[in-house]
């Protein structure tokens, strides 16, 4: 477990505490199964050999990250964008328009932000936006390029968005929805390790979404992660944070402006 958690934070940045330990025993059982292993030992010889980190690490990383999302999580961020961020951008003219969702998991939040988009580039066909999410686990990366998703998970969305945003399979045993090609068309998904010296992006953005992503690291694990996303973040541009986190007394360059949003001064 040591060298494990040891090698989880040194690499990714994510705490793994002892009281994680039996969590990352069940996920990784299942894992040692799938690969007719026979013991923890066998599984972290082979994840730490030249093999194991070409064929197995993006495995292993979907095992120690949870990955919980939903769409309009947290629907007040999304409020703020449409009645404030982007009235404010479209009256600026400020031209294309770059959202960021670090650490977007199976796509729920980057769909999220393209419905909002979308729906207002409805009234106002001068806004031109792309949508950019990232995360450190490749399959979840898979599973939101597919973008399809059990019918329940769009039970929050109201009826006439779901009807413009969202196709319905014709599976009744295992019912479906899958996102229209509309929000896909804007939008780019790419792996990125947040603790990466630096990230191959050159893009700066208008916004980032970076939510229930930094309760994973430690305090100075999360202000250098913040200071390395607002070196791509614009002047007078938009940071969100989740609602369990908190900026408070880090040496970061943002203004609080509402609870959990930022502003980069």
């Amino acid at each position: 477990f040591k060298q494990l958690s040891d090698y989880i934070y040194s690499e990714y940045g994510i705490k793994m505490p002892g009281v994680k330990r039996v969590m990352l025993q069940g996920r990784l059982l299942k894992r040692i199964r799938e690969l007719n292993m026979r013991s923890y030992t066998e599984y972290c010889k082979y994840l730490f050999s030249e093999e194991g980190q070409a064929k197995e690490l993006y495995s292993f990383l979907s095992v120690i990250t949870t990955n919980k999302t939903d769409f309009f999580r947290e629907p007040v961020h999304f409020d703020f964008l449409r009645q404030n961020v982007l009235p404010e951008h479209i009256a600026g003219k400020n031209g294309l328009l770059n959202v960021w969702s670090a650490g977007c998991s199976s796509g729920e939040e980057p769909y999220t932000i393209s419905i909002v988009l979308n729906e207002f580039k409805r009234l106002n066909p001068m806004l031109n936006f792309s949508v950019l999410g990232t995360d450190i686990s490749s399959n979840v990366l898979q599973k939101a390029a597919q973008g399809v998703y059990a019918d329940g998970k769009i039970d929050i969305i109201p009826l006439e968005l779901k009807k413009r945003y969202f196709l319905r399979s014709k599976d009744r045993v295992n019912p479906t929805v899958r996102v229209h090609p509309l929000l896909q068309q804007n939008m780019a998904l790419r792996y990125l390790n947040l603790m990466d010296a630096t990230y191959d992006i050159n893009e700066r953005y208008d916004i980032i979404f970076c939510r229930n992503v930094l309760i994973y690291f430690d305090r100075p694990t999360q202000e250098l992660v913040i200071n390395k996303l607002c070196r791509h973040l614009k002047e007078g541009g938009y940071f969100f944070i989740g609602h369990s986190e908190s900026l408070s007394s880090m040496s970061v360059p943002l203004q609080h402006i509402k609870p959990t949003i930022f502003r980069k001064v």
